[in-house]
């Protein structure tokens, strides 16, 4: 049996002259026929429509997006330079210790491990020593 075609509407349509020669040159080509051509140029002219449309909507969103995360990347650069900064003035500025002094390498141990918790407890809580204390309130 053969395949049952769907209903089809009629349209009729007013095309230029140059137009209407192109189309019918398109037409006598084997296979093809006016009715084909034009349903296959109006189903991709309304699929790139539906397309710029999805663009449109996502478009701000997408740039607000790009903006956010490009101060995220610029306050990581801002970061690690001042901790690189930091440490090279502490390396310059303290003394070393000396091979026998124990009491001061066990205040610093101390010192150090009291470092890692606090950015610790400073990370799992979500609050900032500097700017904002919540993330939220940055991105507005």
């Amino acid at each position: 049996m053969a395949a049952k075609k769907p209903p089809r509407v009629r349209y009729q349509l007013f095309l230029t002259q140059e137009l209407s020669q192109r189309l019918e040159t398109l037409a006598a080509k084997p296979g093809a026929s006016k009715s084909g051509i034009l349903t296959d140029a109006l189903a991709a002219w309304l699929n790139r429509q539906a397309a710029s449309d999805l663009e449109n909507r996502f478009a701000q969103r997408l740039d607000r997006m790009s903006l956010a995360l490009g101060r995220v990347e610029r306050d990581g650069h801002i970061l690690l330079e001042s901790l690189a900064l930091f440490i090279r003035y502490e390396l310059m500025v303290q003394a070393p210790l000396a091979d026998n002094d124990d009491v001061m390498r066990a205040v610093g141990r101390d010192r150090f491990n009291a470092f890692v918790a606090r950015v610790g407890e400073a990370l799992a809580s979500g609050h900032r020593t500097l700017g904002a204390s919540k993330p939220a309130e940055r991105a507005s």
